[in-house]
């Protein structure tokens, strides 16, 4: 159902280094870029991340109440990927660890534009 999600940044090569380390951990390479963007894929029929340039001109900013959500395998790479965030710079919005009764375990975390990411396993 989803195509694909976009992120906003002032700075594409910071985002795009950010984004090479992490998801290089989730199995996910560079499917497109230019200038303005750059786009991140698993496999070919997956949903693509993307960071962008603002189309407006204007500052990058991030939503209040907007997340992306990213999957991972299992708790260990939950906590892996959150690990590797903070190492990367992101900032902390809850540390890994089960959320209510149904088996979620995640970890939420921004980005350095200040993006809010979660990575998941249930």
């Amino acid at each position: 159902m989803i195509g694909y999600t976009t992120v906003g940044t002032d700075n594409l090569a910071r985002a795009g280094k950010f984004y090479d380390a992490l998801f290089a951990n989730l199995g996910a390479k560079r499917a497109m870029q230019d200038d303005k963007f750059i786009a991140w894929v698993k496999a070919e029929d997956s949903p693509m991340f993307s960071v962008h340039i603002p189309a407006n001109g204007q500052t990058a900013t991030t939503g209040n109440g907007v997340m992306i959500a990213l999957v991972a395998k299992n708790r260990a790479q939950v906590d892996e990927i959150y690990n590797q965030a903070m190492t990367l710079g992101a900032t902390d919005e809850g540390k890994p660890g089960p959320r209510g009764d149904s088996g979620f375990y995640a970890a939420y975390f921004r980005d350095l534009d200040g993006n809010k990411l979660n990575i998941y396993c249930m």
